[in-house]
């Protein structure tokens, strides 16, 4: 049992560590210019940065804390983006048609 136990630890602190590189890679990618973000990138960061935080306390002793802000009320503003994200409003609002009145010329 205890060898299991070594086991889940590593893997808890191999899949922690990956989960903090690809949250680096998403800030990284999410970056547009002029000072502007992805909002999807962006979100798919946070959720990556979400898993890293939940699976953080089960790593093995010693594992560094994650280097972003991790408390409980940042994961409720995060919670509040993927719900705009979920129901596509805010910045993940999908870009609508233009509607036009088309008329077919015989007005008097």
């Amino acid at each position: 049992m205890a060898e299991l136990a070594a086991v889940r630890a590593q893997e808890y602190a191999t899949v922690y560590d990956e989960l903090i590189e690809a949250a680096a890679r998403l800030d990284m990618l999410r970056r547009l210019e002029g000072n502007a973000v992805d909002a999807h990138a962006t979100a798919a960061m946070h959720a990556v940065r979400f898993a890293a935080t939940m699976l953080w306390p089960v790593a093995p002793e010693g594992t560094p804390q994650p280097g972003f802000r991790h408390d409980t009320a940042w994961q409720v503003q995060l919670i509040a983006k993927w719900r705009e994200a979920a129901l596509e409003i805010g910045p993940f609002e999908p870009e609508r048609p233009v509607l036009r009145v088309v008329t077919d010329g015989q007005r008097g």
